[in-house]
């Protein structure tokens, strides 16, 4: 079997950054309807320094191997597969074995407990795969499988977005600018709320009608902005306290999609805010692999092209770490 590079992967055996090895990754062939994928990109998600930090309390067996998302090409398929050829380029999906409608139990999470993308070589189930888009490079579209897919599901599968419709989205983050470019692909009005001054211009050049520094009355201007009546859909990524103020901006019947937990794990919010507001409010945990392929050929259909803030190569993984562990303007990838 031929492969390009040396097999590795990084490890954990124990949590904690500083616990993080490269280790050999022998390469075994793939079993009846399993793929042999060759990684061309892995794209971090701040869960992933979660999970490297203390596992997010999951029940994760040491040693394991972190990184959720990737991209990259076919080397093998097993005994039984129809959906992918050698050669063809894949990612995978977020969540193995959910393919659609209501969330299965028992779908297997990628990068803890599930198997890991920090490696040159992953062998995966062919169902807990996805065409990659046509017109992206291996990198952009390793961004889709959690990024990517959050910001679709949350605004478009779950929501119904359209045109003329207003979002409200939290921080310059990969989830962020996809929900930032994906309303505005879908007519939608824009604003960002943001704590940085210097990434207000750079929101501004991807669509954003408004970028709203954080330590502002941002709700008061959402409202002023939309005439009063408030946002369509709000995309919280920050949470704690963040979250009442997310309400507030909120029209009537609007729907908040929490996200992340920035600002803490524990929601704080108004009853009159909810109550009054009629507001609707769902967790979103990324998405399903139907989700998926449908927002794989929209990124082909539109040109969408992900906010990529830097790639780091495959042994330059702690720095990328800490690239967004600092805060990043789009998507963090490493490169095998």
């Amino acid at each position: 079997m031929q492969h390009t590079t040396a097999p590795r992967r990084w490890q954990l055996a124990a949590f904690g950054r500083d616990h993080l090895e490269q280790t050999a990754a022998p390469l075994r062939d793939p079993g009846p309807g399993q793929l042999l994928v060759q990684v061309g990109a892995v794209a971090l998600n701040y869960r992933d320094l979660l999970m490297v930090q203390d596992g997010m309390g999951l029940d994760v067996p040491l040693p394991f191997t972190p990184g959720s998302d990737m991209a990259g090409t076919v080397l093998a398929a097993g005994p039984g597969v129809t959906r992918f050829a050698v050669g063809d380029r894949v990612i995978n999906t977020f969540w193995g074995g959910w393919i659609d409608g209501a969330w299965q139990g028992d779908a297997v999470l990628m990068g803890g407990p599930g198997p890991g993308m920090l490696a040159t070589h992953v062998l995966i189930d062919a169902s807990w795969a996805v065409a990659a888009p046509a017109a992206l490079s291996l990198a952009e579209a390793s961004t889709l499988p959690c990024a990517g897919l959050t910001a679709w599901f949350a605004l478009v599968e779950t929501s119904g977005l359209r045109a003329g419709d207003a979002v409200l989205v939290h921080g310059t983050g990969g989830v962020a600018l996809f929900g930032l470019q994906l309303a505005r692909l879908h007519g939608a009005r824009v604003f960002v709320v943001t704590g940085s001054e210097d990434k207000r211009t750079q929101v501004l050049a991807l669509g954003a009608e408004a970028a709203l520094l954080r330590d502002s009355d941002w709700p008061a201007e959402v409202r002023r902005l939309t005439g009063g009546r408030g946002v369509d859909h709000v995309l919280e990524l920050a949470g704690g306290p963040a979250f009442d103020r997310s309400l507030q901006a909120a029209r009537q019947g609007g729907r908040v999609s929490v996200v992340g937990m920035l600002g803490g794990a524990t929601l704080s919010a108004s009853f009159y805010a909810m109550a009054l507001g009629r507001v609707t409010v769902q967790g979103i945990g990324v998405g399903h692999r139907r989700a998926l392929e449908d927002l794989v050929r929209a990124v082909d259909a539109t040109g969408l092209q992900p906010a990529i803030a830097a790639t780091y190569g495959f042994d330059e993984l702690p720095a990328a770490l800490a690239h967004l562990e600092r805060g990043a303007f789009g998507k963090v990838v490493v490169t095998p």
